[in-house]
């Protein structure tokens, strides 16, 4: 996948780390997910969380594949050289997919807050002029079309149901909604990548989020939150990815030579 000649350095760098960005994301959130496995409140969630956890890391690799293109690295070797090998803070994750899976109703609302900004960027994504971008995210935008359904039964079934689990559903909103602003966190260089029709521009697709997003959730018996958002930025991370990633870095770090 050779890089484009239309992009210079300063493009190439911007776009590349959009692509290592949003492979973070999906990686680290599909870990927290499968945290899940073998705890999940019903058996058939148990299945259907740890499928929804492999499809994150395989999307994970496919954006990883696309830094590789234009960082002119392997892409058959670099999703494990970016994962098992990359110290923690060289991370570039947003910081809602690294915080603990809490209960039940705060890693349902995570995935529903994650999977509605998502498929909105992956339509805008899909529409890129770079060929290799548009085909990832026409290709992942349909698995997590399927990821949003199933986030948002649960987040109807949580709000509309009993009193305690409307209760749990509210806390877990007040806990998450200050993070979500760093989903839609401009891009650097994002001008120049709107002007050569690269990316989509962030702050537009936010208010698309935030206007469906909050009409779904107030019809689900939720407040939105008036707590300021936080202001971060994707070099800021909390201890807790600190811990994920050397648990995920411990067997690879037992004999780094071996052969998978």
């Amino acid at each position: 996948m050779p890089t484009p000649q239309f992009f210079d350095a300063a493009l190439t760098e911007s776009l590349a780390l959009f692509f290592l960005a949003l492979g973070d994301d999906e990686l680290l959130l599909g870990h927290r997910d499968s945290e899940w496995c073998g705890h999940a409140p019903i058996l058939e969630e148990d299945i259907a969380f740890a499928n929804l956890a492999l499809d994150e890391i395989g999307h994970a690799t496919y954006w990883y594949e696309l830094y590789a293109g234009l960082v002119n690295e392997n892409p058959e070797q670099i999703a494990d050289h970016l994962v098992f090998e990359r110290p923690w803070k060289a991370w570039r994750n947003i910081q809602i997919v690294e915080l603990p899976r809490g209960d039940w109703a705060f890693s349902v609302l995570r995935q529903y807050l994650f999977d509605s900004a998502e498929v909105i960027r992956l339509e805008a994504l899909a529409r890129s002029s770079y060929v290799p971008l548009a085909g990832v995210a026409g290709k992942i935008r349909k698995e997590e079309l399927y990821h949003l359904r199933h986030s948002r039964a649960w987040i109807q079934r949580l709000g509309l149901g009993t009193q305690e689990s409307q209760s749990r559903l509210q806390n877990a909103l007040q806990s998450l909604w200050p993070y979500t602003n760093q989903m839609w966190q401009s891009v650097p260089g994002e001008d120049r990548l709107m002007e050569a029709g690269l990316l989509p521009g962030s702050q537009a697709l936010q208010t698309i989020w935030l206007e469906q997003t909050s009409a779904f959730l107030r019809e689900c018996a939720l407040t939105i939150p008036s707590t300021p958002p936080l202001i971060l930025n994707r070099t800021q991370h909390t201890t807790h990815l600190k811990t994920l990633i050397a648990e995920m870095h411990s067997v690879f770090k037992l004999d780094p030579q071996a052969q998978w």
